[in-house]
């Protein structure tokens, strides 16, 4: 069960730097001054992978929780 605290932590720095990748992306769009249709597009490839972030750091933070719980 020690090992649960650093894993859960790494999966939760993993989706961290996957929201922030997902928040990356969407600004440089537009500031590429795309069309709204374009961006849209950007904004729906990026929606799946901003949601599976999130789950990977709230993952990660039950994984935390419990860890610390169980010591």
């Amino acid at each position: 069960m020690s090992n649960l605290i650093p894993l859960g932590a790494v999966i939760t720095l993993m989706g961290l730097l996957g929201l922030i990748w997902c928040i990356v992306k969407v600004a440089r769009a537009r500031k590429q001054g795309l069309s709204d249709e374009e961006l849209r597009a950007v904004m729906q490839t990026t929606v799946g992978l901003n949601l599976g972030a999130l789950l990977l750091s709230a993952v990660g933070l039950m994984m935390v929780v419990l860890g610390i719980i169980l010591a």
